[in-house]
């Protein structure tokens, strides 16, 4: 019996310790489509799955632009139904007036496609593929750029507008050696651990170079300076509301000061600004709870914003949205659907 009794407690042991690992190895590797992606200057990811569930997006149909409905009659694939995964790395380019633009993407994809009729659609829009560690990579030209893109698997796609194949190459070259969890970009190594977990949509950016003269802006028509050096960490989580999240790693604690008394200015003139609302505008409260919930506070170096979004909010945004698309007008009586 006290045999039977060790073996149960070295069983629920393991189990714990196996648990304990795999929290530990999610927080420290970033999902595949991020780790596949080529260096770059920024990196967004979204996982669509519970947004699909909270706002039922890909239930209500959008008009299509025309190039978008020729794709989805080629290749079947709507990517508001279809979409899992996608990551984008943003790539900075030396000469924003090129003919290149100021930035390039790159992307990947997962989801549910159809290898088939996509690769006949490329075929057909592409000049000869270039093949490529064993890919084949098509070139489309799109609006005076190149656009590439390669098919790795049965339900992943990349896609680059870069000027050079490098960066498509290098997503290929990744995919090839995906077998480690925590191969990767260089942003991801460094901040990817600080996201926080369960991070259904989030992203990384840094302000180079760290002795330039940083970046400013306006909010409110009020002066806005981001460092130099600074790297930014923003996150998006449902726990039950919206969680909102962006984190500014400055140079310094008095950059990170500098940054928190803007935006403590800026909250207060939101906060203080009236606004006419419709007493019969069943957003009011949400909007009210919304602005309530944003506050930003300083912690050494960081610089911390966080809010709350209630999800009645969520969902009337998203329906707004797709009403003024299709021109569609939806009744004040028709029920929400329910909480995923």
């Amino acid at each position: 019996m006290r045999k039977r009794t060790w073996i149960s407690l070295a069983i629920a042991l393991a189990l714990l310790g196996a648990l304990v690992t795999a929290v530990y190895l999610r927080k420290q590797a970033p999902p595949e489509v991020a780790r596949l992606l080529p260096e770059a200057d920024g990196i967004v990811y979204f996982d669509l799955q519970p947004l699909r569930s909270l706002t039922r997006f890909d239930q209500h149909p959008v008009a299509h632009d025309t190039d978008y409905q020729k794709f989805i009659d080629a290749t079947g694939i709507v990517f508001e139904r279809d979409l899992d995964e996608a990551a984008f790395a943003i790539h900075r380019m030396a000469d924003a007036n090129g003919p290149n633009g100021a930035v390039a993407y790159s992307e990947v994809f997962q989801g549910r496609f159809d290898g088939q009729r996509l690769t006949a659609y490329l075929e057909a829009q592409a000049s000869t593929p270039e093949n490529y560690a064993g890919h084949d990579i098509y070139s489309v030209a799109h609006e005076g750029r190149t656009v590439r893109v390669v098919v790795l698997g049965y339900d992943l796609v990349a896609v680059s507008n870069a000027p050079t194949a490098e960066q498509i190459h290098s997503i290929v070259d990744r995919f090839q050696a995906a077998a480690s969890p925590f191969t990767g970009d260089t942003l991801l190594s460094q901040y990817y651990s600080k996201v926080p977990l369960l991070s259904q949509a989030w992203g990384i950016g840094e302000i180079e170079p760290p002795t330039g003269p940083g970046v400013q802006f306006h909010v409110f028509g009020l002066p806005v300076s981001l460092p130099a050096g600074a790297a930014f960490i923003g996150s998006v989580r449902y726990l039950g509301s919206v969680r909102l999240r962006l984190e500014e790693l400055a140079p310094n604690p008095a950059a990170a000061k500098e940054s928190v008394e803007m935006v403590d200015l800026a909250l207060g003139l939101v906060r203080s600004t009236r606004v006419t609302i419709d007493s019969h505008d069943a957003n009011a409260t949400d909007w009210e709870a919304f602005v309530r919930s944003m506050k930003v506070e300083q912690k050494g170096k960081r610089a911390i914003f966080q809010a709350v979004v209630p999800t009645r909010l969520v969902r009337s945004l998203v329906s707004a949205q797709k009403n003024a698309a299709t021109g569609s007008v939806t009744p004040q009586d028709t029920p929400a659907p329910a909480d995923p």
